[in-house]
């Protein structure tokens, strides 16, 4: 901890989530799940779509695209997420540290 006038900084963890007090299991799929999400959202944007662009190209609805784009988590899982980032093209590796 450090403290500079008065104010006490903590600092946080590699992941947010762990931080906002979700346990270190649920913190790591919602941490991969909004890098994947990001990942889509600005493949989206480089390919200057409309949603219903987006919702053509991945075989999804407009709605579907569109709570993407906002960021809800909770309607995608990573299962999802990376199919979807395969229809891209993009290489997809999952690598694993100590």
């Amino acid at each position: 901890m450090i403290i500079a006038n008065n104010v006490n900084v903590i600092r946080g963890h590699d992941n947010i989530f762990e931080d906002l007090g979700f346990d270190s299991a649920e913190a790591l799929n919602l941490k991969i799940r909004a890098d994947l999400m990001l990942e889509l959202r600005s493949f989206i944007s480089s390919q200057g779509w409309t949603q219903q662009q987006a919702a053509n190209f991945f075989q999804e609805t407009q709605p579907r695209i569109s709570n993407l784009m906002k960021g809800d988590i909770n309607r995608f899982s990573i299962d999802k997420l990376i199919n979807m980032l395969g229809k891209t093209g993009k290489q997809i590796k999952v690598e694993i540290n100590n």
